[in-house]
């Protein structure tokens, strides 16, 4: 396999790939750690867990289902939402916002009826952020790890070999190994942001749902389905190669805190009416 003669791990892809899982990892932990010890009395491990299972069965679930028709499968719709960037912006944005939200709202307005304090609130949008980190990005992150682990430990023909890379699947996995091969601390930190601005995003936004549901203000859930349209739009340009990835990074912040400041607010007037 000729394409992947000229492939070198470069020296800092392993130890930022390590560095990226560990940071990764400890972002919800630390942040549920915080949370729980400041608020133990007003919180409940049910609400965190509520959290990861709502974005599991809504991104995972409900929202994966129609990308299958949608994007993955050949048929009419795919092949003009996947030919056309405008369409394919459109769609991504639409149906990650929609549907995330949505769940929040359902899973907090008809499930978790009990133990409704704006702190919980908080638990919620860690286990919805944290579960997406855990479940999703880790396992991605650490198959890098070990590809890049095997094709700097021997001779590249060896490593293709035991990784399952054959002549027939060979263009589908040479993108990945050379994600891995530049991979390297710029891209760790990128990484890192992301997640951070990920997590206070889909904290806001939690409590931005929450604060309508419990204050009756219909119009937070499509503020909120507005505001994830937003955070998304420039990671789907970045897909479609219209943007840098850095440009991604700073968007998602200036979002993240935007968001963040609107729920400080929400969440500071929610004091004493739970």
């Amino acid at each position: 396999m000729k394409e992947f003669e000229n492939i070198v791990i470069g020296e800092s892809s392993i130890p930022a790939l390590v560095i990226s899982i560990i940071l990764m990892t400890a972002i919800p932990v630390v942040i549920f750690i915080y949370w729980r010890v400041k608020h133990k009395e007003k919180t409940k491990i049910s609400w965190l867990i509520a959290g990861a299972v709502g974005f599991f069965f809504s991104a995972r679930v409900l929202e994966l289902g129609i990308h299958y028709f949608c994007i993955i499968a050949d048929n009419p719709v795919s092949r003009f939402v996947n030919g056309h960037t405008a369409a394919y912006v459109i769609y991504g944005i639409a149906m990650a916002g929609i549907f995330e939200e949505c769940g929040r709202f359902i899973v907090m307005k008809y499930i978790m009826k009990k133990n409704r304090t704006r702190e919980n609130a908080i638990m919620y949008g860690i286990g919805h952020g944290g579960i997406e980190i855990i479940a999703v990005l880790l396992p991605g992150m650490i198959s890098s790890l070990v590809i890049a682990v095997m094709l700097s430990s021997g001779d590249m023909t060896t490593a293709l070999g035991n990784l399952g890379i054959t002549e027939d699947n060979a263009a589908a996995a040479l993108t990945s190994v050379q994600a891995v091969a530049a991979f390297d601390y710029g891209m760790m930190a990128a990484n890192v942001i992301e997640r951070i601005s990920a997590m206070l995003l889909h904290i806001g936004l939690t409590v931005i749902v929450y604060y309508g549901i419990t204050q009756a203000k219909k119009s937070c859930l499509p503020a909120a389905i507005g505001l994830h349209m937003l955070m998304d739009l420039f990671p789907a340009l970045y897909q479609r190669n219209v943007v840098s990835l850095w440009s991604v990074e700073v968007w998602a912040a200036f979002v993240a805190v935007a968001v963040v400041v609107i729920a400080m607010k929400f969440y500071r007037q929610m004091e004493g009416a739970d």
